[in-house]
């Protein structure tokens, strides 16, 4: 078992524009994937060959469409909240989560009581649970959980399933270390995430068991 508290440093290992270049990477990264898609429904339209398969072409574009929105609202709280909102509903946050999660293995389980949350709080909240359902690679159950207890929000992502386990990369980001080798791809959201917590007075802490991971963070109300 593994089990580490995430403190801050004294000065952070990677200044603001390195941050954002990982970040501007990953968002291209994930971007990708939907927008490529789209273009290739495209091609299969203006393909005189492949008239008999318009529908599905069609089916792609909109499948990737939906995809696209979905991973840009997400980004837009998870990575910076750039939108007129200071505070976000539980229910909001709840479906930028499912938006950018369903159709995978993993199901998500949801028990975030209806309130409000500051930016840091959301910003955490999602990258948090997004975390916690990537922990689940073979499937399985994420519990994503709140509570206000002795001034303090508590936030939990409890994954359970098999092969349940975090990449070394997404440890060193939780741990807020500078990533050293690996994959910038895999370290930058769990390295977000710790900053965010960080950065709003708070403490984050990871566990490891067999089958189980659990994502914990304390931040002020």
């Amino acid at each position: 078992m593994t089990d580490t508290d995430a403190e801050a440093p004294l000065d952070l290992p990677v200044d603001g524009t390195e941050l954002a270049t990982y970040i501007a990477a990953k968002l291209c990264h994930d971007f990708i994937s939907p927008s490529g898609a789209i273009v290739s429904g495209l091609d299969l339209l203006d393909d005189p060959s492949a008239q008999d398969m318009r529908d599905d072409a069609l089916a792609l574009i909109a499948q990737s469409a939906r995809k696209m929105v979905a991973l840009v609202h997400f980004a837009r709280v998870a990575f910076g909240a750039a939108t007129t909102s200071e505070r976000f509903t539980a229910r909001e946050l709840q479906a930028l989560v499912v938006g950018v999660t369903e159709g995978g293995r993993a199901t998500l389980d949801w028990r975030v009581a209806e309130g409000e949350f500051t930016k840091p709080q959301a910003r955490a909240l999602i990258n948090l649970a997004y975390l916690t359902v990537g922990a689940l690679p073979m499937g399985g159950n994420a519990v994503i959980e709140t509570r206000v207890e002795n001034g303090a929000l508590h936030l939990s992502g409890q994954a359970d399933g098999a092969r349940a386990r975090l990449k070394p990369e997404a440890l060193t980001g939780l741990n807020g270390l500078r990533l050293t080798e690996g994959l910038a791809g895999q370290w930058i959201q769990p390295y977000w995430l710790w900053l965010t917590v960080t950065e709003a007075d708070g403490r984050l802490t990871t566990t490891v068991e067999d089958g189980r991971v659990v994502l914990a963070a304390v931040m002020p109300v």
